[in-house]
């Protein structure tokens, strides 16, 4: 074995190790755990009922919201949060003077986690916002948007946007950047307009970037917990419960191991799906530069 090989064996054997054992190990482990009868205690024997809990699964209505309304959450916030950020994009890419500091100002609610966004907006939305609607005579701020489903769920859409805007303007920043300038300025020196060419030229040349971000939203926003348990922790009357919160709530609260974890098995195909599939279209209309 040759020096190259085995300074690549060094650091790839350990961090291959450790893929297995804390991503494809409890994988596999989980979907075993889906076709038994479980409670989740150590003291308590498992019963194996191979697909009964697949059935079942498709047989629980309210599991079935809940994946209908991240379906409905996952497709409203992913339109927005991408054109948000291709907006933010081409206007930090810009030659404005604050550029850099509006690259930070948009990304920085990235860096604060969930949990902690969710309480910072919880606050926002309950006390800050119902105060000024109160003192301003604005009447659909004068009540808390936590309190009523519809706008609970606009909440919870708001706040997820806020926070993956900026990480997405980056990403479709490296592809603006990636564009030749060369490309550009022959399109100019044709007559085209600064407009034709970001529509004609540069976006059509950045579609990678689309299907990363495309990818990354679809899968955050069908597996979003912690900002949704911070925010509205599922309410009001459960109307804000994402799929991830109720095969958490299954799995852990009702103490339904097995079913709770083939939901989780069925929620995770399904967003697999959806997100390659995505992908695999995407790239294949993908624009050499």
């Amino acid at each position: 074995m040759s020096m190259k090989k085995r300074w690549f064996a060094l650091f790839t054997v350990p961090l291959f190790f450790v893929f297995i054992v804390v991503v494809i190990v409890p994988f596999l482990t989980g979907v075993y755990y889906s076709f038994v009868s479980w409670d989740g205690l150590p003291k308590n024997p498992m019963k194996f009922v191979g697909f009964a809990n697949y059935a079942k699964a498709f047989q629980d209505t309210r599991f079935l919201s809940s994946l209908e309304r991240t379906t409905v959450f996952t497709l409203i916030t992913m339109v927005t949060v991408n054109v948000l950020a291709l907006g933010f994009a081409l206007v930090v890419t810009s030659k404005l003077r604050l550029r850099n500091v509006g690259r930070v100002m948009i990304f920085m609610p990235y860096l604060i986690g969930g949990l902690l966004l969710g309480y910072i907006w919880q606050f926002i939305f309950k006390t800050i916002l119902v105060y000024i609607g109160k003192n301003a005579g604005i009447g659909f701020l004068s009540k808390s948007w936590l309190s009523s489903p519809v706008p609970a769920f606009i909440a919870l859409i708001i706040v997820t946007v806020w926070q993956l805007s900026g990480y997405m303007m980056l990403i479709y920043i490296a592809g603006l950047t990636s564009v030749s300038a060369d490309l550009r300025e022959a399109a100019k020196i044709d007559g085209c307009t600064e407009s034709q060419v970001t529509r004609s030229i540069v976006i059509p040349l950045m579609r990678s970037s689309f299907t990363i971000c495309l990818f990354l939203t679809i899968t955050r926003c069908f597996m979003v917990y912690d900002l949704n348990l911070a925010l509205t922790e599922g309410g009001p009357f459960g109307s804000t419960v994402m799929a991830a919160m109720y095969v958490y709530n299954k799995a852990f609260v009702t103490k339904s191991y097995g079913p709770g974890q083939t939901e989780a098995v069925i929620l995770f195909l399904f967003t697999a799906i959806i997100a390659v599939s995505q992908a695999v279209m995407n790239k294949r209309k993908e624009v050499e530069a």
